[in-house]
């Protein structure tokens, strides 16, 4: 199976990003799919703070910290690579991976290239895709309409998804919830995954003595986050191709 590089980004800030990214790495944990991440958020690295064995804090202006990530793709025997851009990284980010070949290499087929494009209920959100669409052609794009911050969330009529989808070939969309915000900020007080939360597993290992009530709503959110990652052929293509050796 050839590795797959998922980006998870915006360049618009409070949307939910890394959140989303962390919801992305416990569905893999979940399907038993092994994954690797780096966090752009240099130096504090939010995502490392729940994925530390996984995930590595690196700056993506540093041509080092850029072959970290896409010269070990084959040689890491990890089939997923996920890398969370840090808030207005977004259109930065793709501009590098254009120069340099990055894109072009995914449309050649040398590796599968996704983009998880995190948007929040606003049209500045939705400006952003019309000035990302020159970068897409070959890439597994993904519309996340992210509920985490704000409960109310406009629909699209027609004309705006012609509009702002037009130009864009085969892009999904999918809507995550909101989560109870006392369950979220227990989670963020334990520094735990969605998944150790869930199992009541504290951060060294050991029993945790997190809330039924709110492990429960965690599970219920992470259910309903699971039938809408199930809906994106992208992530279902790694599923059923990248499974750690062992596992049905």
């Amino acid at each position: 199976m050839k590795p797959t590089l998922i980006l998870v980004g915006a360049d618009k800030g409070g949307v939910g990003k890394t959140t989303i990214s962390r919801a992305l790495l416990d569905y893999f944990a979940r399907k038993n799919v092994l994954t690797r991440a780096f966090d752009t958020e240099n130096p504090r690295g939010s995502l490392r703070r729940f994925y530390p064995t996984i995930t590595e804090v690196i700056d993506l202006g540093h041509v080092a910290d850029q072959m970290k990530v896409l010269d070990t793709m084959e040689s890491a025997n990890v089939p997923v690579t996920v890398v969370d851009f840090k808030a207005g990284n977004l259109s930065f980010a793709l501009d590098l991976f254009e120069r340099i070949g990055v894109l072009e290499a995914a449309r050649n087929g040398v590796f599968n290239l996704g983009l998880m494009h995190v948007v929040g209920p606003s049209i500045a959100s939705l400006d952003e895709i019309g000035e990302i669409a020159k970068y897409l052609q070959g890439v597994s794009y993904v519309v996340a309409r992210n509920s985490i911050n704000e409960t109310n969330f406009f629909e699209w009529d027609e004309a705006t998804h012609r509009k702002y989808f037009s130009a864009i070939p085969k892009a999904q969309e999918i809507n995550l919830p909101k989560l109870n915000e006392m369950a979220y900020e227990q989670v963020d007080v334990a520094g735990v995954t969605f998944k150790d939360f869930i199992e009541n597993k504290s951060a060294d290992g050991t029993a945790g003595k997190f809330s039924f009530v709110l492990r429960g709503y965690v599970r219920k959110w992470c259910s309903e986050i699971d039938a809408e990652f199930a809906r994106v052929q992208m992530l279902a293509d790694i599923i059923s191709g990248g499974r750690a050796p062992g596992h049905n």
